[in-house]
């Protein structure tokens, strides 16, 4: 086999596995077969000049009407950023949805041929959610402390929704995780001046129900079981950290942080046969 054929079918190889097209001990078995130890040093500056050349011939084949579409994109773009302040509020708020809305379609569209991209273009469409309406808020002088309660319990709940549909377990542990904070801040709205054992009493039961929810839920999906579980593991210090943050009560908390790890370590080791079927 002649050495230009095999450094083509090494770049094949390790673009299958860059995608996952297939398994990496197939890849590798693959790659051993169509390259010598001296190859080795010398496959990635092989790959990345494969790479720049794909991308040099992409630009070359690009079409007039190509070019134009990227230009036009980037001056829209340029365009929105700069009198973004001077558009009417519903104006701003399309903008906001329609860009998530375009960054959320894109980050599917490209999450099953490269994953880290795809993920990254759903999670910064969650951050202009959020971000966006935040500033929208304070803008317009509506960023009182219900509306923004309103707004992060929002998007709580979109990142649970959408994390669950999409199978994207970080985006709802995240939603989870921005509910647990909208709930630690309607207890210091209301409940100030508790005492510890009162924020256990708040936060415990919470706790309880995440694990009761993950065992209902592991017949159906092992996936959110799983999130659900991590959700709860988390909940079960949210007494200790909820006193360190809203409640400024440090005298007992590295004891009560003791405690907790001693008393969930049990629990885990004696459950162990039963939560590790809900998870794996």
């Amino acid at each position: 086999m002649n050495e230009e054929r095999r450094q083509t079918i090494i770049a094949e190889i390790a673009y299958w596995r860059r995608n996952k097209l297939l398994p990496d001990q197939y890849c590798d078995f693959l790659l051993n077969l169509y390259r010598n130890q001296n190859q080795d040093e010398e496959l990635p500056n092989r790959l990345s000049k494969v790479h720049i050349g794909k991308a040099a011939a992409a630009v070359q084949k690009a079409t007039g009407k190509q070019w134009l579409l990227t230009i036009g994109i980037f001056t829209l773009i340029s365009f929105v950023v700069l009198y973004f302040n001077a558009f009417p509020p519903a104006l701003q708020i399309a903008v906001i949805v329609i860009s998530a809305a375009a960054l959320i379609g894109f980050g599917g569209r490209i999450r099953s041929r490269q994953e880290a991209v795809g993920l990254s273009m759903v999670g910064i469409a969650m951050l202009v959610l959020l971000g966006g309406g935040l500033y929208m808020l304070g803008t317009f002088g509506y960023d009182t402390w219900h509306n923004q309660l309103w707004l992060i319990l929002g998007c709580a709940c979109l990142w649970i929704v959408y994390g669950i549909a999409a199978k994207i377990p970080a985006l709802h542990a995240c939603g989870w995780i921005a509910a647990a904070f909208v709930y630690a801040l309607i207890l210091d709205r209301y409940a100030s001046g508790s005492s510890w054992y009162e924020a256990q009493l708040y936060w415990l039961p919470v706790c309880c129900l995440f694990g009761w929810c993950s065992w209902f839920f592991h017949r159906y999906t092992k996936q959110v079981s799983a999130v659900l579980f991590v959700v709860c593991a988390g909940l079960w210090f949210m007494p200790e950290i909820y006193q360190m943050l809203f409640l400024k009560e440090t005298a007992w908390l590295q004891l009560q942080l003791i405690g907790k790890i001693a008393a969930g370590g049990g629990l885990l080791f004696f459950l162990r046969k039963q939560w590790m079927v809900w998870v794996a």
